[in-house]
């Protein structure tokens, strides 16, 4: 609700309990299921920030990596390929907007939504354009007196909308949602529409696929299955709404799906489990009003999550919900995703901070800060690493709002999911940094 107006269990037996751990790293969170499960090993000490890549705005996207190169979107409009050793740029693309979502790759191909309202199909080794689809156009999430914004009768654009749709390849067809409240299907070859499927509001969630069917988010409350083929609704659940401010509405979290289960958190304040096939409620975690807009990880029987508000770190039973740690404190908001890599998982935060946690007993092995962060431009951050909420919200306009939100932005927040390949960590900042860290 940000801003609504002011070691028991050995590696070994972890391992085996996996889903299918992810085999490439060649869409959001690793694969169709989103689960965010790597193969990897990321590092239990830190040791160096091993380069750097500057783009001309902030990173939202998360990268993606095939045989040495990374790529990624940033909010200066480009797509970018990156050599994954050195950091040396290889090609870049320009779109006619940010791009804060995470491209996908398959085949020869890249695939990339960006904020002119088109979905880009770029050459993988080059960066040429080989075809665009076209939207009904982009934009965030807006609502009168949205988060109890003043005055009440503005209609406000969500500042803490940060993300676009990741398209997902399955079948030989692009997925991915809209902010004209669309999921599209448009087939890979061609950009030719498959399908399109309208829901009640803005679809900036990231569609996940198993067993026949697309499971996506919308920003009207509901989640949705739909047939991966035809795009025809299999079933809709409805999460919590907020007719008054709009504040605990909406999922910005992108589902994870394991086992016939798709784990989902919402700004309603839940994580829910539901049955992939019918629909139905397995559990949910209220989180005492905080968002979930991290995106679940499941491993080894766990789910993997951090909230906004509460700036909590979980780690809950698959089966129950039940805790399986102690909730931890991330001292500041959480938007991206956690990763688990090996017997470690990845956390970044929107403080500028990158944590690393222990797989099973949840502790800090290592944290790396941005320049920004350390530097606390704007003074956003307390001395405990909290967001000083009193300087950065003095009241309640939007105008005051939209400057806090950019304030606490400035020093190199977290959105961007880490990504760890060949025992090195690649993540995006708002600082508008890609780091390589080992």
């Amino acid at each position: 609700m940000i801003a609504r107006s002011s070691c028991s269990l050995a590696l070994s037996a972890l391992v085996a309990l996996l889903p299918a751990a992810v085999q490439s790293q060649a869409m959001f969170r690793g694969d169709a299921a989103h689960h965010g499960a790597s193969t990897e090993q990321a590092p239990r000490e830190f040791h160096r920030v091993k380069w750097t890549f500057t783009t001309g705005a902030r990173v939202v996207s998360s990268p993606v990596w095939r045989d040495g190169t990374l790529y990624f979107g940033s909010d200066d409009g480009n797509v970018y390929a990156v050599d994954a050793a050195t950091g040396r740029q290889r090609w870049m693309a320009r779109t006619g907007g940010p791009v804060p979502s995470t491209p996908a790759l398959d085949g020869d191909r890249l695939f990339a939504l960006s904020y002119d309202g088109r979905l880009y199909a770029l050459d993988v080794r080059t960066g040429e354009v080989l075809w665009k689809f076209a939207t009904e156009g982009e934009r965030r999430f807006e609502a009168r007196g949205l988060h109890g914004m003043q005055p009440r009768t503005q209609t406000f654009a969500d500042m803490y909308d940060v993300f676009l749709s990741s398209p997902l390849v399955v079948g030989g067809k692009v997925v991915f949602g809209s902010s004209d409240g669309h999921v599209y299907a448009v087939d890979a070859a061609s950009g030719a529409l498959a399908w399109k499927f309208a829901t009640g509001d803005v679809v900036h969630a990231s569609p996940a696929y198993a067993d026949g069917l697309v499971v996506i988010g919308s920003w009207d409350g509901k989640l949705y299955a739909l047939d991966a083929q035809t795009g025809a609704q299999r079933w809709a659940f409805q999460a919590g709404v907020d007719p008054l401010i709009h504040n605990q509405q909406g999922f910005q979290s992108s589902a994870a799906i394991v086992h016939g289960i798709v784990y989902v958190g919402c700004r309603d304040a839940h994580l829910y489990a539901i049955d992939l096939h019918t629909g139905a409620e397995k559990w949910n975690i209220d989180t005492a009003g905080s968002w979930v807009n991290s995106s679940p990880a499941v491993a080894g029987g766990r789910i993997y999550f951090a909230t906004a508000d509460t700036a909590q770190y979980h780690v809950v039973d698959a089966v129950t919900g039940k805790p399986a740690q102690p909730a931890a404190s991330t001292l500041a908001y959480v938007f991206g995703s956690p990763t688990v890599a090996g017997d470690t998982v990845l956390v970044g935060v929107l403080n500028g901070t990158l944590q690393a946690r222990d797989r099973v007993d949840g502790r800090v092995l290592w944290e790396f800060r941005t320049e920004a962060a350390r530097a606390n431009l704007g003074w956003a951050l307390a001395a405990d690493g909290r967001f000083d909420s009193a300087m950065l919200f003095p009241s309640s306009t939007g105008d005051a709002t939209a400057d806090g939100a950019r304030r606490q932005q400035g020093v190199g927040s977290f959105y961007s999911t880490p990504l760890v390949a060949q025992g090195t960590v690649y993540i995006g900042s708002a600082d508008s940094k890609v780091y390589a860290i080992e």
